[in-house]
């Protein structure tokens, strides 16, 4: 029996939602499923992802494959990295304490790239407002400039 790791629809027309599962590869997208690990929602900005992390990896280990969505979304959430890292531990080619470091520069970096990628979003969506900002900024350095140079003069006249 080979045992994929999918996404099963949810919600209504134009608004899915969908649940992350395990199931037998032949059965229908939305038929019969062994076991419900997460929920994806792609509707929200940014998507919202959540996995029951320890029952993935059980299933990754038992040899369930994920179809190639869920192996994004898995890839984003750090899963496969973790489960690479737990398969060094056991083989001995790594330690815990550098997998545990590893995993943790991952995770910082990957937080700075989700701040980037939302501000840039937020640019792309409202443009008007980032100009708006960027105005008004540059506004407020031309009048303390000002203030300094009026201050400057005045204090030379005296």
């Amino acid at each position: 029996m080979a045992v994929k790791i999918r996404l099963a629809r949810r919600g209504r027309k134009k608004l899915a939602h969908y649940t992350i599962v395990i199931a037998d590869q032949r059965a229908p997208r939305d038929g019969k499923r062994i076991e419900r690990v997460g929920s994806y929602n792609p509707n929200s900005n940014p998507a919202q992802v959540k996995l029951n992390d320890d029952a993935i990896l059980s299933w990754l280990d038992k040899g369930a494959q994920p179809t190639e969505t869920v192996r994004q979304i898995l890839s984003s959430q750090g899963l496969l990295l973790r489960r690479h890292l737990e398969i060094g531990l056991r083989k001995g080619a790594i330690t815990k304490k550098a997998a545990e470091q590893q995993y943790k520069e991952w995770k910082k970096q990957d937080d700075k790239k989700k701040k980037i990628v939302f501000t840039s979003l937020e640019e792309r969506i409202n443009p008007f407002t980032v100009a708006k900002v960027e105005v008004i900024k540059s506004l407020e350095k031309k009048d303390k400039n000002q203030k300094e140079e009026t201050k400057e003069s005045n204090s030379k006249k005296s």
